[in-house]
């Protein structure tokens, strides 16, 4: 029994270090992991185990990775503290210059939305005048085609008038 145990224990050792590493047969571990967290009893329990164990190690180098990164920053900071008073005023400077592009950017902006919505109300004026031009080119189909009518009318009264004085 005991052995068993043993064997369990370092097939999670086995298990760790192959999560801990990003290898191929990293992926194919958790894909096995994800199968056997199906099952019940001890092994769930282990299973679960090493997924939280996973997890916190991921967590750990994560932590460690910002760590050294603020720390590095920190650094920079510190020297950058000490002879950093020409980089200020290069920097100031540079603030200034990038102020007065947008406030320059701001005015294009604001003729760029006059300009779209003297456009805009020009499209509405032009797309209402289209319609008028729409509904006043129907009104005269419909009145020529009025007068044709009439006019054919007119044509049959004559021709049927004109047939009966030849008879």
């Amino acid at each position: 029994m005991i052995q068993l145990l043993f064997t369990v224990i370092f097939a999670e050792m086995a298990m760790i270090m192959v999560l801990l590493f990003k290898t191929p047969l990293r992926k194919l571990v958790i894909m096995g992991l994800d199968r056997v967290k199906r099952g019940r009893g001890f092994t769930l329990f282990l299973a679960l185990m090493i997924d939280r164990l996973h997890h916190y190690i991921r967590e750990l180098r994560l932590r460690r990775k910002s760590m050294e990164a603020i720390k590095k920053q920190n650094r920079g900071f510190e020297d950058g503290k000490t002879g950093g008073s020409a980089e200020i005023k290069a920097m100031e400077e540079e603030m200034a210059a990038l102020g007065a592009k947008l406030k320059q950017l701001e005015s294009e902006i604001e003729t760029k939305t006059k300009e779209a919505k003297a456009a805009e109300t020009n499209a509405v004026a032009l797309r209402k005048q289209s319609e008028g031009f729409l509904l006043e080119y129907d009104r005269l189909l419909e009145e020529n085609q009025n007068l044709r009518n009439q006019l054919q009318s007119l044509d049959r009264r004559l021709s049927h008038s004109g047939s009966k004085k030849n008879t």
